[in-house]
Formats: structure tokens, sequence, C-alpha cells
């Protein structure tokens, strides 16, 4: 799932073209281009998609939504190691398996 997920401007490097910064998603730091709300500023508050910053976002709005996407396990699920989540997977779906055979993994 792909979502636009607020997040908070920790920095801005004035020097890379395009345009990029910094941004927290409530722990997790990630680069996105800011090409589209170029006169953002470090604290500001912006909606990101695919690695883009898209709009500005109040510090309420965003804070309340980032609040949400924890509560459903969406950051886990956009910004996880996804490694871990298809080991976890598939280890789910090799424990239903070997239920359903009768056997057991040796």
């Amino acid at each position: 799932m792909c979502l636009a997920v607020p997040g908070k401007v920790v920095s801005i490097d004035d020097t890379a073209d395009p345009l990029t910064g910094l941004i927290d998603f409530g722990g997790v730091q990630k680069e996105a281009c800011l090409e589209y709300v170029s006169d953002v500023r470090v604290g500001e508050y912006v909606i990101v998609h695919v690695g883009f910053a898209l709009q500005r976002l109040d510090e309420e709005s965003a804070l309340a939504s980032l609040k949400l996407f924890e509560e459903l396990g969406l950051l886990e699920e956009e910004f996880g190691d996804a490694w871990e989540q298809a080991a976890k997977e598939a280890g789910g779906a090799a424990v239903t398996e070997r239920q359903d055979s009768g056997s057991e993994a040796r």
C-alpha cells in the first residue's frame, strides 16, 4: 500500500538538484523531494507520497494523522523492514501449511 504520509521537515539540502530534505515520519526519517513545496521551511509539516512532498500541512492535522497511522499499523507497513515482514508472512504461511498437512518440518 502506498500512503500519503505527513512528516516534519528536519533539514533541507539547498544544494541538491532537485531540492530535497530529510523528513521525520513519527521517528522514521527519509529523504524526500521538496520541489513541489520549494518554499517550505525546517520545522514545517508536509504530506509525502512516493518520495515527493506534495503540500504543507498544519502541525495539529499532521500529528493526528501520524497517531492514527501508527495505531492502525500503517507506519510499520509503510516504513518497516520489508525483509522482516516477508519472513514473518512466509513463516506464518509455513505454519499453516504444516498444520493443514498434519506433518511437521524437520
